[in-house]
């Protein structure tokens, strides 16, 4: 135990000095653990170091996970309990179909609290994420940009408001592929790549659906989008000479800025830098698909899937097997916020439905046009005009004659419902009187015979032993005819 004490010292101090100082350096030990226990206790629950805000990207896993979260994402102006019936009736087909997954709606009251929870100083720690998206006024923008920080947050399934569920979420991932080698899933929108060097259809003749589609947290995809539209909305008010909250876009601006085309050409970047490199990947890879594919871990289902019934693209019908959800576009009605071109005599190219042969005539009439005088540019928008009064004096009285057919219809089901239930009324009313006797009806009733004393005869003796007897008042026998009588 001396051996604690250098030799200089261990005759300059005391014997009994000496012979204490292991027992002081044990307990200086024990101390020193004792006040840093926690610093080297582990919960197996919850882990005690903290990480610091501005970590929590940086320090996360690159590993992606196994399986997508079983989430099912939506955002409206209002939460489901104020759902109008359509809305709740697409609504319920997600989780009627998905019993098992987690259902949450972001609306216009709550949707701000979600991104400073999970970009603000306790989430992702990007103040100018959060800062934006307070500044725009523009509802879709909003929408579109929700929507892809949500499913970088969480990830899970995201649809909008209008889309049914057709069938569960399981189905879009087909049997032969494993979840754990799929990072995320979409479906082909628009395939018409023909259009491709339109001025006014080109840049949105190929596309994916982002309408719905699912992935998994945290992909680089999701965020590289979000800072897309924060670069892009800065540019457009920096040439409009506004701030963000004032800027004004047209439709194609929102989708090329944050719609589909924003969001295919997102996704097919990410697509080459997954890729070994070896092959440029381009919308000719998914033309035409009849099947799904994956590609740089992104699974790509064909039109039919997540587009069904458009009328172009080849898209099918919702009775296919292969499609997977319906979308009846009651809420999208931003493009009246945000007109598209419109010809002042030929109107939007947009209503050929990129049918071939109408987007050919249009282009023809448009090109016609400028070669005319003004004069007859002017007497051809008058022609327009008149066309359109037309069209919405004939739409006014049909909508006018379908509201009178409907009053009438209801009118004459009220009539139907009242006559039924009255004839109702008085079968049962009958079968109540029946129930409780004649006497009801005025009938009198028969008074009961007297019953006779037993020591007098009866009326009518008994027959003799053997013979049958006749019932009271019974008909004589009838007599046998004479041969040949008629």
């Amino acid at each position: 135990m001396g051996g604690f004490v250098p030799a200089k010292l261990r005759n300059r101090v005391p014997t009994q000095l000496r012979r204490a100082i292991p027992l002081y350096v044990l307990c200086l030990i024990i101390v020193a653990l004792f006040l840093n226990v926690d610093t080297y206790t582990v919960s197996r629950s919850t882990p005690v170091l903290k990480r610091s805000p501005s970590q929590k990207v940086l320090g996360e896993s690159t590993q992606p996970a196994s399986t997508f979260p079983k989430k099912i994402w939506q955002s409206w102006k209002v939460d489901p309990f104020s759902f109008a019936i359509r809305d709740s009736t697409t609504a319920r087909s997600w989780t009627t179909k998905n019993p098992s997954y987690r259902y949450e709606v972001l609306t216009d009251d709550n949707d701000m609290v979600y991104v400073e929870e999970h970009f603000g100083p306790d989430g992702f720690n990007r103040p100018d994420i959060v800062d934006i998206y307070r500044t725009i006024n523009l509802t879709i923008i909003k929408a579109d940009l929700l929507r892809y920080m949500v499913m970088y947050a969480e990830g899970g399934v995201y649809a909008d408001i209008d889309v049914e569920a057709l069938k569960p979420v399981y189905r879009f991932v087909p049997e032969r592929y494993s979840q754990s080698d799929i990072d995320m899933v979409i479906g082909v929108e628009i395939d018409q790549p023909e259009f491709r060097d339109h001025p006014i259809l080109g840049p949105k003749s190929t596309s994916f659906c982002q309408w719905t589609f699912m992935c998994k947290p945290r992909l680089p995809v999701m965020l590289q989008l979000v800072e897309n539209i924060m670069k892009w909305l800065s540019d457009i008010a920096q040439q409009q000479n506004v701030p963000v909250s004032e800027v004004v876009l047209d439709f194609d601006e929102v989708i090329s800025g944050t719609g589909p085309s924003a969001f295919t050409i997102a996704v097919l970047k990410e697509m080459n830098k997954q890729s070994d490199g070896s092959k440029t990947i381009t919308w000719d890879d998914f033309h035409g698909m009849d099947e799904s594919k994956v590609v740089s871990r992104v699974l790509v289902l064909n039109v039919e899937a997540f587009a069904a019934g458009q009328g172009h693209s080849d898209s099918g019908n919702h009775n296919a097997r292969g499609a997977y959800v319906k979308h009846h576009y009651h809420a999208s009605n931003w493009p009246s916020k945000h007109p598209r071109f419109s010809h002042p005599v030929y109107g939007e190219v947009e209503r050929c439905n990129w049918d071939i042969e109408c987007v050919k005539k249009w282009d023809e009439n448009v090109e016609t046009y400028k070669t005319l005088s003004a004069e007859e540019q002017e007497l051809r928008k008058q022609e327009r005009k008149a066309e359109l009064a037309r069209q919405l004096e004939e739409a006014r009285a049909e909508q006018e004659q379908a509201m009178r057919l409907e009053q009438l219809g209801q009118a004459q089901r009220k009539a139907e419902a009242e006559a039924k239930a009255k004839a109702e009324a008085e079968v049962k009313a009958m079968q109540n009187a029946q129930a409780q006797g004649p006497a009801l009806f005025g009938f009198p009733q028969q008074p009961a015979a007297p019953s006779r004393p037993d020591h007098l005869p009866p009326a009518f003796p008994p027959p003799p032993q053997g013979q049958a007897q006749d019932p009271p008042f019974a008909h004589p026998p009838a007599r046998e005819k004479p041969f040949g009588s008629l």
